[in-house]
């Protein structure tokens, strides 16, 4: 009997009757392993200890049952679950909002830095029983006496690795010692480092342990790529990619409804057989969409994952992942919609910088490598479309109606001022209209810089410019980068030229074990200032340089102050050209965010559209307001629109 067959439904692991309505909703019947492990123990109040995979469901593993325990007529925050990173917050709120969306009065709050402290201040007077944020920003608002946890009933730590990597550690001791004796904690980590088991010993109360080892299960048939998005936007890859991969039919995913219909309509209007496939679409009508792509009458879907489940159309040769999936068991449905009983499939992936990560967890759970791929040329396509042509001039040759167009070249032949190669060359132009034959090759192309495989995965890390012994800069350009002493002169912030930046010292260097990223996620996320607003950073022996924007307020110079990364506090001030006093290993320099060659750094985004670095009301930078979700909105007090 397989593994899925011998798991209970979700109706019989003693869930609320409001959460197996939202289940039933959604279609979900039958629980992940890491779900059937964790949930009855975490249903009984006892402390779990969980180490799984990201992708394998651990969200639903402890949501599920905590928000099932919860008196949704106390306002009081019952639920406490930390997570690493402000895009992880929101991610697992607007998973306990569906879950609990039968529940009236739940409300669920997602905090974290880079949105002001006022308006979540505001939200949790009003009351939420779930609150899921950053250590940073959770211990600030305890601190400030604005975050009551005399009813908390339940911890998550979710992704602890990861949060012991960006060096939150220290945080969430503090924040567990601050909690109530009796609350139950359910720690997850997909690795299970020394202090991560450690921290477990001292504060876990005979824990369950549950491990789950992730398996293979994608279809050895289908050929697996990934892109990483750099230069081109992700539209004119896939246009791109429209013209000279040789598909029947596509299957586009992205991850929400107006994102499907945005996409469908800009490659119809590009000339492509599209449309949208999505759950407000009524039934009847995805019904006759789907009989249109099987018939040949589509050539390409764009749709979002509720839909597509059970979607088998033989003629599909294509999945494209044009939004990464949050999870890897959606990956591995997406891509398993072609390949089907024994047919040859490809799967494109892109991925954003900041998206490493979820790259490195799909190959770790499907244990299959993806392939590195590059974006067609310009020269690509010329020669693309020139074989098309020539072979559609061929088609037409050999067709039987030619009679009465010999007839209308024979009379523009018996003038002798016509030349046979003009005329033809005048009939192919005519026959492509305005629309032009090739793309113009001197344009130059966009940087389509590759991931390195040892460097997936770790939204801290980053590609390493300068690299070891092998470096392609070679040993001696590396020395003369070495012998650069520091300098006070900060540089120009590659998307905002205008706007002037200074250069700040912060007390954490190569000694201490610090990358890039690091220093970017705590500004970012702890500061309220976007990652495109963080430019240079250079590191040293003990101490760290970064360019940010002239006039940082003295609140954000004061959360910066007590910031930490790697245990130290950042206790940043402004850089006056001093050498440090070790210097035997000298500056390892990494460009402004978005070079070519230095790749993105990997900091949180705060969302585009923004047009300051700072968010909040502080000083002479106007307030941005919350961060809005994808797929879902927080109302201004940070709670999701029901």
């Amino acid at each position: 009997m397989s593994e899925n067959q011998t798991l209970p439904s979700f109706s019989e692991l003693g869930l609320a009757a409001p959460i197996l309505k939202a289940l039933n909703d959604v279609g979900y019947e039958t629980p992940s392993p890491i779900q059937a492990a964790a949930i009855p123990p975490l249903l009984e109040g006892r402390d779990l200890l969980g180490q799984a995979q990201t992708g394998t469901g651990k969200t639903a593993a402890f949501a599920l049952p905590l928000i099932s325990r919860l008196n949704a007529s106390d306002n009081s925050t019952q639920i406490l679950i930390l997570a690493p990173t402000r895009e992880l917050a929101i991610q697992v709120a607007e998973a306990c909002q569906s879950y609990a969306k039968h529940m009236p009065e739940f409300h669920v709050l997602p905090i974290y830095g880079g949105s002001s402290y006022e308006t979540q201040i505001r939200s949790l007077r009003r009351g939420a029983q779930v609150v899921v944020g950053t250590p940073g920003r959770v211990m600030d608002l305890m601190r400030k006496g604005k975050l009551d946890l005399s009813a908390l009933r339940a911890l998550v730590l979710d992704e602890a690795d990861e949060m012991l990597r960006m060096g939150f550690i220290d945080d969430v001791e503090w924040i567990i010692e601050q909690c109530p004796h009796d609350r139950q904690i359910a720690l997850f980590s997909a690795t299970m480092p020394d202090v991560i088991r450690r921290v477990a010993h001292r504060h876990l109360q005979e824990p369950v342990e549950v491990k789950i080892a992730a398996k293979t299960s994608t279809a050895s048939t289908v050929r697996q790529r990934y892109w990483l998005v750099s230069g081109l936007h992700k539209l004119d890859a896939m246009t791109r990619l429209l013209e000279v991969e040789p598909y029947d039919a596509l299957l586009a995913f992205v991850r929400t409804k107006t994102a499907a219909e945005e996409l469908a309509s800009k490659l119809a209007a590009r000339g492509h057989a599209c449309e949208a496939l999505h759950g407000d679409i009524p039934q009847k009508l995805r019904e006759r969409t789907v009989d249109k792509l099987k018939q040949g009458q589509l050539d390409i879907l764009v749709a979002t994952d509720v839909v597509a489940r059970g979607l088998d159309v033989e003629r599909i040769t294509h999945v494209v992942n044009y939004d990464i999936p949050y999870d890897t068991e959606s990956y591995v449905h997406r891509i398993g919609r072609t390949g089907r009983a024994g047919r040859t499939g490809d799967a494109i992936l892109f991925v954003a910088p900041r998206e490493r990560r979820m790259l490195r967890a799909i190959e770790h759970t499907t244990r299959q490598p993806i392939e590195p791929m590059h974006m067609p040329t310009a020269q690509d396509i010329n020669k693309h479309r020139l074989e098309l042509f020539k072979q559609q001039i061929r088609d037409t040759l050999m067709a039987d109606d030619l009679e009465p167009f010999q007839e209308v070249v024979n009379e523009f032949l018996q003038d002798d001022s016509v030349d046979p190669l003009d005329l033809c060359a005048a009939l192919a132009k005519m026959v492509k209209g305005d629309e032009p034959l090739f793309m113009d090759e001197n344009q130059p192309e966009p940087s389509q810089r590759m991931l390195d495989r040892n460097d997936r995965g770790d939204r801290n890390d980053r590609n390493d410019r300068f690299g070891d012994r092998n470096d392609r800069f070679g040993d001696e350009r590396r020395e003369r980068r070495e012998r650069k002493a520091p300098s006070a002169g900060p540089r120009p912030l590659k998307d905002h030229p205008e706007i002037v930046t200074e250069r700040y010292r912060v007390e954490v260097g190569y000694e201490h074990g610090v990358k890039p990223g690091q220093i970017v996620g705590a500004i970012a996320n702890e500061a309220d200032i976007e990652s495109s607003f963080i430019g240079h950073i250079e590191i040293f022996d003990t101490f760290t340089t970064v360019d940010l924007p002239e006039g940082m307020p003295n609140e954000t110079m004061d959360v910066l102050r007590r910031a930490r990364v790697c245990g130290r506090q950042l206790e940043i001030v402004r850089f006056t050209g001093e050498m440090p006093v070790r210097t035997e290993r000298r500056s390892r320099p990494f460009g402004d965010r978005g070079n070519d060659r230095g790749g993105e750094r990997r900091g949180p985004s705060r969302g585009e559209g923004r047009d300051r670095p700072f968010g909040g009301d502080r000083g002479d930078f106007k307030r941005n307001g919350p961060r809005k979700p994808a797929g879902g909105k927080f109302d201004k007090g940070g709670r999701r629109d029901r």
